[in-house]
């Protein structure tokens, strides 16, 4: 008698569940229906014919069988996923899927400029794109449902290998009324100190780089106004509320779009951030992520130049 097999998107389907504890949470992590989630649940506890998961009116529990299966397919994906990448590594530089995690204050900036010379250089790249806050595609690209994530460097955990792509400057963004001194060097960073700073939301790398730099002077954060996009927090600026750092990429999309602003150099070292590219430090396309790095590094040079 044949004895059924779980399938490979039960298992991820499962692990999602066993990660999240949430049927809502899960779902959404893997781009998929709620419905469709929990029946390749089920559908995976029909074939091993076991209960795996206990269901609360809150969340999920892991039945003891559920904890051994979670382990077991958390090894099995793993070792699936590194002989996609092996395979891919052996067929050549950049070919077939890759999947791409971009944080919000990158990606409107940066993809434009890289994507058309991606699809130059590498005609048979698969890229998909998934545009998440840092922790999110951290998570996403340790559990392995990403190949790869550009970001703001240092990554915040330990198991990526990290690829120096460009450093930026942040630039002081003001209202056009405002007296902002400055100097034939630049803004003095000690300006901050008398105005309020309007920051992003909180899980924006974006928001903590600026904090630091408030902090480094003494300055004050708007306690009352946050936005969730670069865009949002321009035009409150524009609108008078406060003053604002925006990287140096984002200056020519977000300012041409807002009014009455005036924008600052700072004086050298002027406070910037850091991108980069990560990649698991396990992974066998290492020298792929380097090819790939290389071509967005000679992109944003490109543009940075001119």
């Amino acid at each position: 008698m044949a004895v059924g097999r779980p399938t490979v998107a039960q298992l991820r389907a499962f692990l999602a569940l066993a990660e999240h504890l949430h049927f809502r949470d899960a779902a959404a992590a893997l781009r998929m229906s709620q419905p469709a989630l929990s029946g390749s649940v089920a559908a995976l506890e029909e074939t091993l014919d076991t209960r795996l998961v206990e269901r609360t009116t809150r969340k999920v529990l892991l039945t003891p069988a559920g904890e051994r299966v979670a382990r077991r397919a958390e090894r099995v994906l793993a070792e699936l996923d590194r002989m996609v990448e092996e395979v891919h590594a052996v067929r050549g530089p950049l070919v077939g899927p890759l999947r791409v995690g971009v944080i919000p204050t990158v990606a409107p900036y940066l993809l434009p400029i890289v994507l058309p010379r991606l699809a130059e250089e590498f005609p048979e790249l698969e890229l998909s794109v998934h545009e998440e806050q840092t922790d999110q595609i951290v998570a996403e690209l340790l559990a392995g449902r990403l190949d790869v994530v550009l970001l703001a460097l240092p990554v915040p955990v330990s198991g990526v290998t990290e690829l120096v792509l460009y450093d930026e400057d942040f630039v002081l963004v003001t209202p056009s009324s405002y007296d902002v001194e400055d100097t034939p060097g630049g803004v003095s960073r000690e300006a901050l100190s008398d105005l309020d700073v309007l920051l992003l939301n909180e899980g924006h790398c974006l928001r903590d780089q600026a904090l630091d730099v408030c902090r480094e002077v003494g300055a004050r954060a708007a306690a009352a106004t946050y936005a969730t996009s670069l865009a949002t927090l321009v035009q409150l600026v524009s609108g008078g509320l406060g003053v604002t750092l925006v990287p140096e990429t984002a200056l020519p999309v977000e300012t041409r779009r807002a009014p009455n602003l005036s924008l600052h150099r700072f004086a050298s070292p002027a406070p910037f951030r850091r991108i980069g590219l990560g990649f698991r430090s396990t992974s066998p396309r290492a020298d792929e992520f380097a090819a790939l790095a290389a071509t967005v590094h000679a992109a944003t040079e490109e543009i940075r130049t001119h």
